[in-house]
């Protein structure tokens, strides 16, 4: 247990350094859309092969927490615990000319998962649901005066759920997962003269959204043994759209800069609007996979997710999102779990691929995002009935493109993770 708490602590101050030196957004101008770049309910194990979800239960001598199918719950032998940290590396580039490294980091999820009878177990925990982050500027004329006009964004939502899964029989599994949505979301317009910033006003108006809603998924898993040591898995997940709750405030404020161009204080408040609320519908989505499992020795699998962001609306305003798919293919292999003097071949070694055509459209231009995954699964010594492992995970992407006059954004996203199976909470009985 000593050994666990250090651990945790070297995670948390991992993310603490890394926040120390990064910058406060993410600078990418697709998350203004929506309720930001939607992160995904998925652990680095899973990331590392493209993002699979729906076929994967025991991938391996270690239980896992697939919070994306909660009928792989009632797989969970053993208490697990997960917690991780995740850090993003990201690019822009327009015209040819690409801005700086934008580096961000931050703990990234927190997970139990509690076995109830040897059919059944729950989950509950927190995860990161979406991000928004961006800054840029467009200078154009206002009458014959040079005008700089600057649109920026900051925040996110997270997702506190818990989830019960169980079997149905010897081949069957059905689960759901109830999770609470909340986060606050702020993006400001501002309209600064370039020419005259010490004489003049400037101008600038902020949005702020405080969300919160109840967010519902249902899921299944049919597994058959295709010999003693192989496993077909097919799974399934969707969500039949639910209903959030947003209160929004507008500021428009007027400010002025000294010699140097730095902002000064604000001078005085043009406009206040105070708890306007509005209702989000979210939209309808479904995720279908399958696995191919040898035992403790090597997966593959696939999965396809539809959403229907076209049906999207805050309040009584179509944003005019897309309708989104996806496509996740990855695999595992472990070379030997049962190696004594070769530490090589007890690790995890993980590849993926993913393809997403995303909700936005600019003019006539899908948004498409593709990215190469991989990543590598750690077991640490054990301790008496303790398993741990050490997951890491990167994925290399890129969303959009130079071409039309778009912005390309290119990435590099790294999920580090702490998983520890223990006999915890188990019932004692006397003869």
């Amino acid at each position: 247990m000593i050994r666990l708490f250090n651990i945790i602590f070297f995670l948390f101050l991992f993310a603490g350094i890394l926040n120390a030196g990064a910058q406060t957004t993410s600078s990418s101008p697709y998350s203004q859309f929506g309720l930001g770049d939607l992160k995904g309910s998925l652990l680095p194990q899973n990331r590392a092969m493209g993002g699979i979800s729906q076929g994967i239960r025991k991938p391996g001598l270690y239980d896992n927490i697939n919070l994306a199918n909660p009928a792989s719950y009632s797989s969970l032998e053993l208490t697990t615990f997960d917690v991780g940290a995740s850090m993003d590396i990201r690019k822009l580039s327009k015209g040819g000319v690409s801005g700086h490294n934008q580096v961000n980091s931050t703990l990234s999820h927190i997970n139990f998962g509690v076995p109830v009878n040897r059919f059944s177990a729950i989950s509950f925990g927190l995860v990161p649901y979406s991000d928004l982050g961006y800054q840029f500027k467009n200078t154009g004329l206002a009458d014959t005066t040079k005008v700089d006009y600057i649109y920026s964004g900051e925040g996110g939502m997270s997702k506190a759920y818990m989830g019960y899964g169980f079997k149905l029989g010897k081949n069957l599994s059905l689960g759901f997962n109830v999770a609470y949505l909340f986060g606050s979301l702020k993006q400001s317009r501002t309209f600064e003269l370039v020419d005259e910033f010490t004489s003049a006003f400037n101008s600038r108006t902020q949005y702020s959204n405080a969300v919160g809603g109840l967010s519902y998924d249902y899921g299944l898993q049919y597994s058959a043994n295709l010999s003693n040591t192989t496993k077909f898995i097919l799974g399934y997940t969707g969500n039949s759209g639910n209903t959030l709750n947003s209160k929004n405030n507008t500021l428009t404020t007027r400010y002025r800069k000294d010699v140097l161009g730095n902002e000064m204080a604000t001078a005085d408040s043009t406009f206040f609007a105070q708890g306007a609320k509005t209702r989000i519908t979210m939209p309808v989505s479904h995720t279908a996979g399958f696995t191919f499992e040898k035992s403790n020795a090597w997966l593959f699998g696939a999965d396809f997710s539809f959403s229907r962001w076209s049906d999207y609306r805050e309040g009584s305003l179509n944003p005019g999102l897309n309708d989104s798919y996806g496509l996740a293919v990855g695999g595992q292999i472990t070379p030997d779990v049962n190696a004594i003097s070769n530490y090589l071949k007890l690790m995890d070694y993980r590849l993926g691929f993913k393809y997403d055509k995303t909700f936005v459209k600019i003019g006539n231009n899908d948004i498409n995002q593709y990215a190469v995954t991989f990543g590598f699964g750690f077991p640490l010594p054990r301790n008496r009935s303790s398993f741990y492992k050490i997951n890491l995970s990167a994925e290399l992407g890129q969303r959009g493109t130079e071409a039309n006059n778009l912005v390309r954004d290119r990435y590099v996203n790294i999920h580090l993770g702490f998983t520890l199976n223990d006999k915890w909470f188990q019932k004692i009985y006397i003869e």
